[in-house]
């Protein structure tokens, strides 16, 4: 279960930095190359630039929900008891340093 989460994880990540850096902030871009900013193209460039921008969110959205269902769907074989036995083990086994009643003076 872990191994399909962390795949689809990777997908989703490396298409959203690709959809990212295919898009140009100042409207150019994918759009750009069909055609500029005309207002009626046959190849379409403002469907491209509505795709893109959905595309982008559908797949941050998608990312976003990846991430919350892997920490819900993963076991966790840990519990409570285990960790207290442990966390007990740790404190019967750690040294206590003694500190002398008077510390010497020095100068």
């Amino acid at each position: 279960m872990n191994t399909i989460f962390a795949i689809l994880i990777i997908i989703t990540s490396i298409l959203l930095v690709l959809v990212v850096l295919v898009q140009n902030p100042k409207g150019g871009g994918l759009s750009s190359t069909f055609g500029g900013g005309g207002g009626n193209q046959i190849m379409g460039a403002k469907k491209t630039t509505d795709f893109l921008e959905k595309a982008t969110w559908t797949l941050a959205i998608a990312l976003i929900s990846l991430s919350l269902l892997s920490n819900f769907a993963i076991e966790r074989n840990d519990t409570e008891e285990t960790s207290k036995v442990i966390a007990k083990e740790q404190i019967d086994e750690a040294v206590i340093p003694i500190l002398p009643a008077n510390p010497a003076n020095v100068e």
